[in-house]
């Protein structure tokens, strides 16, 4: 396995993925690149709460402001990563999650791809949708879901801040 990818958002689902990543994969990710990935939702600012056109300086500020979080999201994740000793590169883009992720894993030539699962039930799912669903039955390499477990909560380093247990993840 060259190339593994583990797509994130700020969520606690997240950090297990990669806390599991990390854990699982220890050895196989010393010798791949371990890409840690991240979508900006492409949105429509043009209008706000439904009344009228957005100002541009008000889009571009949104625009700014969602590209900041997730570029501090991937710098998290990074240090985690590196803490383990994996060597991560981290990349961001604008778009729809579900078909940005997969059209990134057919252009980087990802080997497997590691999401976390929000547990939603199947009623949520057909409204919702299922990024990982979607990616499951699309993406062009082998998809690891993660779902939470009793090991995430006591194994994830993601979920420790200065050595004390913390309920927060810093994903």
């Amino acid at each position: 396995m060259d190339r593994v990818m583990v797509a994130i958002e700020e969520s606690d689902a997240s950090g297990y993925a990669l806390d599991w990543a990390l854990h699982n994969l220890g050895e196989s990710l010393a010798k791949a690149h371990l890409v840690i990935y991240t979508v900006q939702p492409h949105s429509d600012y043009d209008y706000v709460h439904g009344s009228s056109v957005a100002p541009p300086d008000l889009i571009r500020n949104l625009l700014e402001t969602q590209k900041k979080v997730a570029l501090a999201l991937l710098d998290r994740a990074e240090a985690v990563g590196s803490a383990a000793g994996v060597v991560v590169e981290t990349l961001t883009e604008v778009g729809e999650p579900k078909r940005t992720i997969c059209d990134a894993v057919d252009r980087l030539n990802i080997q497997l791809l590691v999401f976390g699962s929000h547990g939603r039930g199947p009623l949520e799912r057909t409204f919702l949708g299922s990024v990982s669903n979607y990616c499951v039955n699309n993406a062009k390499c082998p998809v690891l879901v993660v779902r939470k477990s009793s090991w995430n909560l006591h194994n994830s380093k993601l979920h420790h801040q200065s050595g004390e247990e913390s309920e927060e993840s810093l994903l």
